[in-house]
């Protein structure tokens, strides 16, 4: 199995990489923005899983690295993970900060299916990682939820385009502590809100990861354009 995942040098994302890994991937490659000591870091734990590892550094979007990905040859599973934004108030954010947030969480997407979908086998797979704030208002939250609206829409049309040979979903994960939550303001609420769902912990890594292997499985098969929260229950209460 040859398996790309973007932003995957730490948290959801290198669970995820990981679990590929530990499930048998052959090659695992994983995409990261800048941090080289994360990445190598998790490089070492994916070739002690058995995998070989590719590291595919920068910008998502570019097309630098859209020509890496396709280099990569034909891919299994592409999973899109890597989320970024401006954690401000609406009212608070500018033009650019709606175009840096669109372009990273879901016009990347896109550029990404262009870029490996073409080269993808008949029962490959596509995941892009959303969150509750695609569907529920959460303070600071305008820009990226906005943003992984956008993407759950994507998943749904790709879904149906590269049908029957790629299968395209999405897993939304509840709050999970990562180093992401470090840029809200409102973290310490974000984890006692998101643990007291009836499952009565945090959404961890490896809860997504799990997910995440089970859409790309052919378990799976007749699952598409679908978005599987992993809230422990917290969405379903009014």
């Amino acid at each position: 199995m040859n398996v790309f995942v973007t932003g995957g040098s730490r948290g959801i994302g290198r669970a995820i990489a990981l679990r590929f890994a530990r499930d048998g991937a052959e090659r695992v490659a994983i995409g990261y923005l800048r941090n080289d000591t994360a990445a190598e870091a998790t490089a070492v734990e994916l070739r002690a899983a058995g995998a070989a590892v590719t590291l595919v550094r920068g910008n998502v979007g570019s097309e630098r690295v859209l020509e890496e990905v396709a280099a990569l040859g034909p891919l299994d599973v592409l999973v899109h993970n890597a989320a970024t934004g401006v954690v401000r108030p609406a009212l608070e954010t500018e033009d650019k900060h709606w175009d840096w947030t669109m372009n990273a969480n879901a016009r990347a997407l896109l550029s990404l299916a262009r870029a490996a979908a073409p080269q993808m086998p008949a029962g490959a797979s596509i995941v892009a990682i959303s969150s509750l704030g695609s569907q529920r208002v959460l303070d600071n939250y305008t820009l990226i939820g906005t943003s992984k609206a956008a993407l759950e829409a994507l998943v749904r049309y790709l879904a149906v385009e590269l049908a029957p040979d790629v299968r395209v979903n999405a897993v939304s994960a509840g709050v999970v502590e990562t180093g992401a939550l470090e840029h809200f303001p409102n973290r310490d609420e974000m984890l006692r809100v998101g643990a007291s769902n009836p499952a009565g912990r945090l959404v961890t890594p490896e809860d997504v990861a799990g997910a995440v292997a089970f859409l790309c499985s052919p378990d799976a098969a007749m699952v598409r354009g679908h978005v599987l929260v992993v809230d422990g229950g917290f969405s379903v209460r009014v």
